[in-house]
């Protein structure tokens, strides 16, 4: 899938040409170029930017100075490049949009993370992603210091409001779900998204799923409800979170915080490759 989009992303970049560079770089023309950071973050997609060099141009040489996951701040310089002239242009700006997103993600993910740092909750994702580079955004996410929730719609079953309603209550999706896990032999696990306390007694009583979410539910109702839910049920707050109260949700002792803030609505960190006489 890495290469499937790195490809894509060259091919939709270059077409039938860098035709800026092929017109004045000679063929010849041997370089180096330093990624220059331009704001203070958390730097995420360096082992990227190395991958899309060396497969783009297995000739190129990348010295790395800072790595994934480092606290970095304006001025930093991340890595130097150094070989073909033209194969650095070409590439300089797929490597850019892919690093800017990721470090914006991360340094997101990272600011959210240390607010509830000191509490077992785990902050988790969630599909809520750029269409074709998921991989990237999840990456960035678990560079920052976050945990992946599901990868898209096959690796586990999560019955939300619409499939409930559809399936003609939470009764009947939980054991529709189950049946058909039986049915394909799947490995998977089930989770139930409830609106309300007595969507949660449902599912308590069902039984059979591994995770319940409880979606806009308040950390005062949150609270509430905890301790009437069996220890076997591993839980999940979503919805209406925010910075200033992700805090207090973590408090009540839930599992897992879902957060689609961390993927779909994120500042790229300002960042640039510049040509570079020398290290």
């Amino acid at each position: 899938m890495l290469y499937e989009i790195i490809d894509n992303a060259l091919l939709e970049d270059v077409g039938t040409g860098d035709h800026s560079t092929l017109s004045c770089v000679p063929e010849s023309a041997q370089g180096m170029a330093r990624l220059i950071i331009k704001e203070d973050g958390v730097l995420a997609g360096v082992e990227l930017a190395q991958i899309i060099f060396h497969r783009f141009d297995p000739t190129l040489k990348i010295e790395v100075f800072i790595q994934d996951g480092a606290r970095v701040k304006y001025g930093d310089i991340a890595f130097a490049v150094q070989g073909s002239s033209r194969s650095i242009l070409t590439t300089e700006r797929l490597v850019l949009n892919f690093m800017q997103r990721m470090s914006g993600i991360a340094t997101q993910t990272a600011r959210i993370v240390d607010l509830i740092a000191d509490t077992k909750t785990q902050l988790l994702d969630t599909r809520k992603t750029t269409p074709g580079i998921r991989y990237m955004e999840k990456w960035a996410v678990r560079i920052g210091g976050a945990v992946n929730h599901r990868f898209g719609l096959y690796d586990m079953i999560m019955l939300k409001d619409n499939h409930v309603d559809y399936a003609g209550g939470i009764k009947p999706a939980i054991l529709s779900a189950k049946a058909y896990i039986q049915q394909h032999n799947l490995d998977i696990k089930i989770e139930v998204e409830v609106r309300n306390e007595d969507e949660l007694n449902q599912v308590i009583e069902v039984g059979g799923v591994h995770r319940i979410m409880l979606d806009n539910f308040t950390p005062e109702r949150i609270a509430a409800v905890l301790p009437i839910i069996p220890k076997e049920f591993e839980v999940e707050a979503s919805g209406g979170i925010t910075l200033d109260n992700i805090r207090a949700y973590a408090e009540t002792g839930v599992h897992f915080i879902s957060v689609g803030a961390l993927t779909h609505s994120v500042k790229s960190m300002d960042m640039s490759l510049k040509a570079a006489l020398e290290y």
